[in-house]
């Protein structure tokens, strides 16, 4: 089992940057894929970005590239979502994940935390 606490969820202004950050408990060692999503419409989840646990590589989705990027400090068993250029768009319930495979599928989901971008 992985434990995961997100952490960073505030009310910011467009166009500010805020850094949401994700630690992780438990069999970390099984992890081989991080990532952020958020919610969507209907209780879907929206996938922002994911990185793989040791080689580090990335995948964004389209409407965050140039502006999120997530990153992890395998010695502190955290993920990092730096968001910039923040929008109204943006605004959602963000969830840290982790899943056992390369896909972003995860396995392991923390409880989100919110993040709201007034105009």
């Amino acid at each position: 089992q992985v434990q995961l606490v997100e952490s960073g969820g505030a009310l910011v202004q467009a166009g500010r940057s805020l850094r949401l950050s994700c630690i992780a408990s438990g069999s970390i060692s099984n992890i081989r894929t991080w990532g952020w999503f958020r919610q969507g419409p209907e209780d879907s989840r929206e996938m922002v970005a994911t990185i793989t646990r040791l080689g580090g590589a990335t995948n964004y989705i389209d409407s965050v590239k140039g502006r999120f990027s997530i990153s992890r400090d395998n010695a502190k068993n955290t993920v990092y979502l730096q968001m910039n250029s923040l929008t109204p768009e943006d605004t959602s319930v963000y969830y840290c994940a982790a899943g056992r495979d390369l896909t972003a599928a995860m396995d392991y989901w923390g409880k989100g935390t919110l993040v709201t971008v007034s105009s």
